[in-house]
């Protein structure tokens, strides 16, 4: 304990803070439509197919607007980019309080809220440089442990969308916005800008980033391991309710207890990452995840709730341990690193209802998703294993 309280007091705190607040408050955000899944869909009349993507557009909004936030978080300043979001966040929160209505536009609102999912490409530079590098899985642990903000709104707006319509819902997280754009710029102090040195159109440098082998092998992790996360609490509600038969209220405390677990247990990956590495924390993981998903569809109704909690556990500790490696291999391109393999990980988000809804309705059944998503865990688990092999061919030079 003495030795984590001696981490956090080797940067700039409040800036962690900031950075944990602003993450934690843009996963309300972001999540905001998968948390009002079941209520929306009875009063737009949905379709099981159009809720899915109503759920899922967030998810790939965000993966596309990360890329640009990184880039802008290293080129023009984290701080600066983050306040944008914030302010943008605002914005499309206010329409939906007072100007959405109808499925087109409700898409389009969806879509809109994908620029809260770009908060983890500004969050985690502005922790990062606030602390030394071998403070770095830990402080990113904790910054990235903001998604709670999933376990928050996933309880919160069923509640409120009990007793009010969704669009107050709306009006209330803007509020909540707002007064985090407040705290945010009290608690984060102007910083000098980025590198005047880097020139050249955004998407070339995402380009010569991605091109590292050891750049898109993290971005297949985290679309395993963050993908995996977000996609499952996003699809729990209706899981749960079309599965188990459990009602919005209950289901969404489900839902919230499986992102607490996830979110919590982050930090805990981070850190064991910096004492043990981030390949052999994977190497036991990612088994774990492949084992729990096959599981969460299961005829006893405390199995499936169980498998639920260990899966999203499981995935919560693979990302924190795989951004204690986006830490390491890339410490001068954080913010870009940072956007490019958390737009993988979104874009993971995004694919997995649509891929779990899309094989429910040719199979009837969910299960067959679900294990679909087990086979690109082991593929995972299979690459790591050789990665591990001090002569196998290795997606990144180990260090000795």
């Amino acid at each position: 304990m003495s030795e984590i309280w001696r981490i956090l007091t080797s940067g700039h705190w409040p800036s962690l803070v900031g950075a944990w607040l602003h993450l934690t408050i843009s996963f309300m955000v972001w999540l905001l439509v998968a948390a009002m899944s079941i209520p929306l869909a009875t009063a737009l009349q949905l379709t099981d197919a159009e809720i899915a993507w109503l759920v899922s557009v967030p998810l790939l909004g965000g993966a596309l607007l990360r890329m640009v936030a990184g880039w802008s978080a290293d080129w023009l300043g984290a701080r600066q980019t983050a306040v944008v979001i914030l302010v943008v966040e605002l914005l499309v929160l206010l329409w939906g309080w007072g100007g959405v209505s109808g499925y087109g536009t409700a898409l389009l609102f969806s879509l809109g809220l994908g620029v809260a999912g770009a908060s983890f490409a500004v969050a985690l530079p502005i922790a990062s440089r606030a602390y030394p590098p071998p403070a770095q899985g830990l402080i990113l642990g904790i910054a990235a442990s903001g998604n709670i903000g999933t376990v928050l709104i996933l309880f919160l707006a069923p509640r409120w969308a009990a007793v009010m319509d969704w669009h107050q819902v709306c009006g209330i997280m803007a509020a909540v916005v707002a007064t985090t754009l407040v705290g945010f710029e009290l608690l984060v102090p102007r910083m000098a800008q980025a590198s005047e040195t880097r020139t050249g159109a955004w998407w070339h440098h995402v380009a010569e980033l991605i091109r590292q082998r050891s750049a898109y092998w993290l971005c297949f992790l985290y679309a395993v391991t963050f993908g995996g996360f977000v996609g499952l609490c996003s699809l729990i509600p209706l899981l749960l309710h079309d599965v188990y038969q459990i009602e919005a209220i209950q289901a969404g405390v489900v839902a919230a207890f499986c992102g607490l677990v996830g979110s919590v247990i982050r930090p805990v990956g981070g850190f064991v990452a910096d004492r043990r590495g981030g390949l052999r924390a994977l190497y036991y993981v990612l088994p774990a995840i492949a084992g729990a998903v096959v599981a969460v569809i299961s005829p006893s109704h405390t199995m499936g709730l169980a498998m639920m909690v260990v899966a999203t556990a499981a995935m919560g500790f693979g990302n924190g341990v795989v951004f204690q490696l986006v830490a390491e291999w890339f410490p001068q391109d954080i913010g870009l690193a940072s956007g490019v393999v958390g737009a993988a990980g979104a874009v993971g988000g995004f694919l997995l209802p649509i891929l779990i809804g899309t094989m429910k309705e040719f199979s009837g059944s969910y299960e067959l998703g679900f294990w679909l998503f087990a086979g690109l865990a082991v593929c995972a688990w299979g690459t790591v294993m050789v990665a591990l092999r001090p002569n196998g061919s290795s997606p990144v030079n180990l260090p000795s």
